[in-house]
């Protein structure tokens, strides 16, 4: 459970086919920055897909999602912008913000009365989300951030990179899953999570998708995505559309462990299939980990900088393949260790 390939694509057939194959087939020499390519002939297909699916204007393939995040805030920010992010946002969100130069003001984590008070004290600027958090699972409160961003006149920026491909029709996403995506200005994504692979996007109105590979810095100083790489997110982006299945069998057996975790004693904060111990300081949680891994359970440490100093966690990720009688063995072993009397959870 240490691997984001929540839909358990990474070795798909199909996938693995398509990338082959453009590896096989692929004859153009486009190993240079993207700002050199941006002209229609280079511009891949699958960003048009991707931005349909999404239900944005448009949409810039980026390296990862950590350059779609920094990316993007460095086109959108100037020094000084008001810029207000979750307590618990991905560190992409908090860099991208700092390398701007913007005026960073956290808020407390889904607190939307805490966010209104912030924005009402500094004044508009840009709310920064995670639609699902990748520390403990948590989901945002999506349509109230939604109201009060239109109500205080702020720009509203999610990150999908734990809902893409898992949540919503189709797997298209919790702005579309909550119905807020034409309240939503900016998404990014992480196509490694879900789409099982190194890639990330930024998706948003036209003028944006126009400015942004002249602007950003991780599109001006990096390679270009390469054409048999687009050939496997398109393969990808295929299957994830007719996943159904694997979808509603990861929230299956993410519901049953969550619950058993619950029953146990857990503090389970998580509402996705994201699920995590939290473990306090990192001597503790080493010693959680050596007793989980001693019994076939391997989760993944999370402890400073990804944290907070001394609220480490163990972040289980499932995936659609796991089977229920896995999900009983985690189950055995978590009440072993709630109930050993050297191993504290907090």
């Amino acid at each position: 459970m240490q691997s984001n390939d929540y839909l358990a694509l990474s070795f798909d057939d199909d996938i693995q086919t398509a990338h082959l194959n453009a590896i096989k087939t692929t004859n153009e020499n486009v190993v240079m920055s993207a700002v050199f390519l941006q002209d229609a002939e280079h511009k891949p297909e699958f960003e048009k897909r991707l931005a349909e699916f999404i239900g944005m204007d448009g949409c810039v393939l980026s390296q990862s999602g950590w350059t779609a995040n920094v990316g993007l805030l460095q086109t959108i920010c100037e020094p000084g912008t008001h810029v207000y992010i979750d307590f618990f946002a991905h560190m992409s969100l908090w860099e991208g913000a700092r390398i701007a130069g913007a005026q960073v003001i956290p808020f407390m984590h889904n607190s939307v009365s805490n966010l209104k008070r912030q924005i009402k004290k500094h004044g508009p600027g840009i709310i920064l989300v995670d639609s699902v958090y990748s520390t403990i699972g948590t989901v945002a409160p999506l349509p109230a951030i939604c109201e009060l961003a239109k109500e205080l006149d702020c720009a509203l920026v999610v990150d999908e990179s734990h809902s893409l491909g898992t949540h919503g029709p189709g797997g298209s996403g919790l702005i579309n899953e909550m119905e807020v995506r034409d309240q939503v200005d900016f998404v990014t994504t992480s196509l490694a999570k879900a789409f099982a692979y190194r890639a990330g996007a930024v998706l948003g109105p036209d003028n944006l998708i126009i400015a942004l590979p002249f602007v950003s810095f991780p599109a001006i100083f990096s390679s270009t995505v390469l054409p048999q790489e687009v050939a496997r997110l398109e393969a990808t982006l295929d299957v994830i559309q007719n996943s159904d299945d694997k979808r509603r069998r990861l929230f299956e057996i993410s519901d049953v462990l969550r619950a058993g975790l619950k029953e146990i004693g857990f503090n389970i904060r998580s509402e996705s299939q994201i699920i995590s111990l939290e473990c306090g300081d990192e001597q503790n949680t080493e010693h959680v980990r050596d007793f989980l891994e001693s019994k076939g359970v391997f989760g993944a440490v999370f402890c400073s900088p990804a944290t907070p100093k001394n609220k480490a966690i163990i972040r289980f990720s499932l995936n659609a393949d796991m089977s229920y009688r896995e999900v009983d063995h985690v189950l055995t072993v978590c009440q072993a260790a709630y109930n050993h009397p050297d191993l504290r959870f907090y």
